[in-house]
């Protein structure tokens, strides 16, 4: 079969997937949104693949007093629910379900920790591994750690390790952050705490190391000396939906900031490392988020934008304003939207402006990494009408993965005219890879004990600290918040903050190269 992928289904697996070890993953959680709409469809895929064996199971955990029984039912109805709902009438599905079981109990009790132990105990003669999943509110990332390890179910063995899986947000800010990061590595290694980003399961994500480190076309032109900004965009056309209440004490910037969007920029600046080891990949990330400029507090006002979005349209369908959501104060201050330019004072990147945006309830779902490159010297067409526009490389990462690249090619016919042109690269069009949420690759990872993709406790430190003087700036009431129409691509001001430096966002609402 040589280096050819073995196609399974609508999936295509390389011929060394090595199916995870048996292992016992544990939600807490369990009747959450999360597992339902993510975790769930993931370890669906997971097992359509093939990489989940006989001997895996899944216990929930949840404060719902409910049979087994009752629980798969509940779990079969969610799914249905999904857009592009599983088979729930297929083998797949029959295999995950008759693996899933339940623990009921309150999260800040000792005696549910003693009915997990109980499931571990009877789970020994298969397998002694074990995931932890919190899916669950920021509040219990703590306490259910500590009570993990109280209850000495965190204490690992030879041949059985203990993962523990944090969602974000990690900390509210710098101390909060800091807090959590030393309650949690009071009872377990860092190594065995995997703080869980889906945007880095993403496969263009994965694939930047790839694009910059395998081409040899690439790496000596992606520094100061030939590229002239970057923007990282991660744009959605929900609303806050029915998180008001968490969303309007977190914001735009708390949420998405420290974590997601910094995490692009890390991938995207980032030295070569030595190896593909998880600790080489994620010190260079650390390097980059460490060497992102601090700004004061009276300098962060100029380069951040926060928006909140007013009533509009999105895809057709009217937006009320923020301040009408369910559980939001009707006097919020909370942005929906972020904007920041940061510097990275590095060697490679000294003097680069990184532009970063996120926002809800905007005209497209659209994340993407956008690397502008210098203009060419025009003297040679300084007879044309228009100046020429820069080579401009795009990483899409979702909703449509793949790369695009903008160049100068000429017109024909017996003037010299130039127009621009874009070569296009999509995943689908190559490979025959079924959409996925994000978390396959790192649920896998984490039962298979690769922590590459996933955050150490000095990368999130650094994020909050590049962080820090916005919130202190907003704290303080001088970054006022500014408004946007739902449906549009966020706040004027934003657009203001670009050209004052010469630049100009991507529109978010354009056709991608055919």
């Amino acid at each position: 079969m040589g280096s050819e992928s073995v196609v399974l289904g609508q999936k295509v697996l390389a011929p060394d997937t090595a199916p995870a070890p048996a292992s016992t993953f544990f939600i807490f959680g369990a009747s959450g949104d999360l597992t339902k709409r993510l975790l769930l469809p993931s370890l669906y895929n997971l097992a359509h693949e093939g990489v989940l064996v006989d001997d895996f199971a899944i216990v929930g955990v949840d404060h719902v007093a409910q049979s087994e029984e009752d629980y798969r039912a509940f779990l079969t109805d969610a799914v249905r629910e999904l857009p592009g709902s599983l088979d729930t009438e297929g083998e797949t599905w029959r295999w995950l379900i008759s693996r899933i079981h339940y623990v009921s109990g309150d999260f800040e009790d000792p005696d549910t920790y003693g009915r997990i132990r109980e499931r571990l105990d009877q789970r020994k003669p298969q397998t002694g591994n074990a995931v932890f999943y919190l899916a669950v509110a920021p509040r219990f990332f703590a306490t259910i750690s500590e009570q993990l390890g109280a209850a000495g179910l965190l204490k690992e063995a030879e041949d059985a390790f203990r993962h523990v899986v944090v969602e974000k947000p990690f900390g509210a800010d710098m101390p909060s952050a800091k807090a959590l990061n030393r309650r949690l590595l009071a009872v377990a290694d860092e190594r065995q705490i995997y703080r869980i980003d889906h945007f880095l399961g993403k496969e263009t994500v994965q694939n930047m190391m790839a694009l910059r480190f395998g081409n040899g076309i690439f790496e000596p032109i992606w520094s100061k000396e030939y590229i002239d900004h970057v923007q990282i965009t991660a744009a959605e056309t929900v609303t806050v939906e029915q998180r008001g209440g968490f969303y309007d004490a977190t914001g735009a910037l708390r949420d998405m900031v420290p974590n997601h969007m910094f995490q692009l920029l890390a991938m995207t600046a980032m030295e070569p490392p030595n190896s593909f080891d998880a600790d080489a990949v994620r010190s260079e990330k650390t390097k980059v988020i460490e060497a992102i400029r601090h700004m004061r507090p009276s300098e962060a006002i100029g380069a951040a934008v926060r928006g909140q979005y007013r009533a509009g349209f999105v895809n057709g369908q009217a937006v009320k304003d923020y301040r009408d959501e369910k559980d939001v104060n009707p006097d919020s201050r909370t942005e929906t939207y972020v904007a920041l330019k940061c510097f990275v004072d590095s060697w490679r990147w000294n003097g680069v402006p990184f532009y970063v945006r996120t926002g809800k309830a905007l005209a497209v779902r659209r994340t993407e990494i956008a690397i502008q490159f210098k203009r060419a010297p025009g003297v040679l067409f300084r007879h044309l009408p228009t100046a020429l526009k820069p080579n401009l490389m795009v990483i899409h990462v979702q909703p449509d993965e793949g790369v695009s690249l903008r160049f100068a090619a000429k017109v024909p016919g017996r003037k010299v005219r130039l127009s621009d042109v874009e070569m296009s690269f999509k995943y689908a069009d190559y490979f025959k890879a079924a959409p996925s949420t994000g978390y396959e690759t790192l649920i896998y990872d984490c039962l298979c004990g690769d922590p590459t993709l996933f955050q150490r406790a000095d990368t999130i430190e650094a994020g909050w600290e590049a962080v820090e003087p916005i919130l202190e700036a907003v704290g303080g009431g001088e970054n006022e918040v500014q408004f946007y129409s739902a449906g549009s691509s966020g706040p004027a001001m934003s657009d203001v903050m670009l050209a004052q430096d010469g630049f100009q966002w991507l529109p978010l609402e354009r056709d991608r190269p055919r």
